[in-house]
């Protein structure tokens, strides 16, 4: 039988390997949900990320987090629900080549097995970057997910630079 401390450490492995290449995130401001006299709130959460191969493409992110005694030792499981809007805030430029259905950004949602991501599609008849935010688990994912796209259009005189995308 395992140690606890070996238990720990590679419980401690695949958390971090979960989280191992995914865009950073800056936290824009949450509103609570549900109060808590003594332990932290259940909250929406907003962030922001930038799309790490495509300069000139932002996503804000809306989602829950459980808060509570579990939410505070980050042993809660949250819930599914999310929001994601994505926008062009400068010239577009893709500076690696893509793949489709690519993983921009991922969110540990509880302890070990569940996380909510964020892939990329690029619409090549529409020219637009198509970007989905969804909720899988080890076992079974959730069908709850939200989608938002950004057209690639001129910034000022500059046209966008695609040159990568293909």
């Amino acid at each position: 039988m395992p140690s606890l401390g070996t238990t720990l450490r590679g419980t401690l492995a695949l958390v971090l390997l979960l989280a191992a290449g995914t865009a950073a995130a800056e936290v824009i401001g949450d509103v609570s949900t549900k109060f808590h006299w003594i332990s932290p709130d259940h909250k929406i959460v907003v962030e922001a990320f930038d799309d790490p191969k495509i300069e000139g493409i932002s996503c804000y992110l809306s989602r829950a987090q459980t808060g509570g005694f579990k939410g505070a030792f980050g042993v809660a499981e949250d819930t599914s629900d999310a929001s994601i809007t994505c926008l062009q805030v400068g010239p577009i430029t893709v500076t690696d080549e893509l793949d489709e259905g690519e993983e921009v950004f991922k969110r540990r949602t509880s302890l070990i097995f569940k996380s909510m991501q964020v892939v990329r599609f690029f619409d090549e008849n529409r020219n637009t970057f198509a970007y989905l935010v969804y909720s899988d688990r080890v076992i079974e994912g959730s069908p709850k997910n939200s989608i938002s796209a950004v057209p690639a259009m001129p910034w000022g005189d500059q046209l966008p630079d695609l040159e990568k995308a293909f």
